[in-house]
This record gives C-alpha cells, structure tokens and sequence, in this order.
C-alpha cells in the first residue's frame, strides 16, 4: 500500500469513528434542566387536575410519555425511565391533595357554614361521601363537596363548620379537618417533596449517566 492509500485509509477511518459525545457542562445543564422541568410540569398537571380532572390527568400523562421517551429512549436509562414513570404515578396521586390542602389552607377564605346533608353513596367510581353545607351568612350559597374537600363524615347533618372557600371562585370549599386527621396536610406535603426529590434525581442521573449510540 502506498502512501497515498495509507492516507486514503486513515481518512475513511476517521469518518467512521463515532461522534464525541457532549461536553461535561452541557450534559450536566441539560440534566439539570429535565431534572427541574419533569417535576415542575407534573405538579402543575397535578394542581389542574383539582380544577379540571380530565386537563390534569392529560397533562401528566403527557409529561411522563415525553420523560419516558427522552430517558428510556433517547438517553438509552431504562432503569431511569421506569422509576420516572411510576414516581410521576406516584406524584400525581399526592401532589394534587397536597397543593390544593396548602392552597386552602393559607389563602381560602373562612366562612361559617352548616351542614345540611351527608350521603354516602358507594359508587364503583370517585368518592363515595358527599356532604351540603350551606353559608350562614352573605348570599347563603349552598355546595356538595365530597372526599376530594375532606369530606369523610367527620360532620353530621346540623353541625356548624368553618369551611374555606378560593377566593378565585375556582374551586370548591374545604372542610374542616376533624380531630383524628390532625397533621395529614404535612403529611401529605412531605410525600409530595420525597417524590419530587426521588423524580428530579431520577431524572438527573439518567441524563448524567446518558449513553451515546
């Protein structure tokens, strides 16, 4: 082979060669940036979910599909993908409670209220307990909220409470926690953080430890 050849060789070789993956920088800030952006978006599904359910759970299944492709497929982290796809599950079920418990609970404003009815209807599907209460004062608007506004029976037919309402007219009021549900805000609010920590880190580490093919 002659010199030329060789060089012909060399040439052909190089283009075969695969390409160099990304820069330590850019892999850590495109980490970064899934490892924010999957949580974020999954708690704002999660937090529509309380005014729209259908909207909420659209958006969350969209948001894990799209973090299961990039990690499981694109990034090669099956593991990864797997514990993203279950936490995001995971999170959904926690996060909505969570933010709407914290968001009625520092802005809601109280109002005194009666309850006129509480039924227990044991459907096959969504929450079984439905109480009415009634405003005590202004308009004297009436609502039926259900286990998704704390209603599990802790108040019976007459009792006064003190429920919370959205100031922004979006959601339904809250009822008052009874004696024996004491801490269940934080409660929940602290599995919400745990998932989001455990998602976040999942994610970080499948774009952290991403192979090239």
């Amino acid at each position: 082979m002659g010199a030329s050849e060789a060089a012909v060789a060399a040439d052909g070789a190089g283009e075969a060669a695969p390409r160099a993956g990304l820069s330590g920088g850019r892999k850590a800030v495109g980490s970064v940036s899934w490892a924010v952006l999957v949580p974020a978006l999954l708690l704002l599904g999660s937090a529509i979910g309380q005014w729209v359910t259908w909207l909420g759970v659209v958006v969350v299944m969209a948001v894990i599909a799209v973090a299961a492709w990039v990690i499981g497929g694109v990034w090669h982290r099956a593991g990864a993908a797997t514990l993203v796809s279950f936490g995001g599950f995971a999170l959904m079920l926690f996060a909505g409670p969570a933010v709407y418990e914290a968001y009625m609970t520092t802005v809601g404003e109280p109002v005194d209220a009666v309850v006129t009815r509480v039924a227990d209807r044991d459907q096959r599907r969504g929450p079984d307990m439905f109480c009415t209460v009634r405003e005590l004062g202004g308009d004297r608007s009436t609502y039926e909220v259900s286990q998704q506004e704390n209603c599990f029976g802790q108040a019976e037919p007459g009792d006064r409470v003190e429920i919370r309402e959205d100031p922004l007219g979006l959601l339904d009021p809250r009822l008052p926690d009874s004696p024996d549900q004491r801490n269940t805000t934080e409660i929940t609010l602290a599995v919400t953080a745990g998932l989001t920590l455990l998602l976040a880190g999942g994610t970080f580490y499948g774009g952290q430890r991403r192979r090239d093919r």
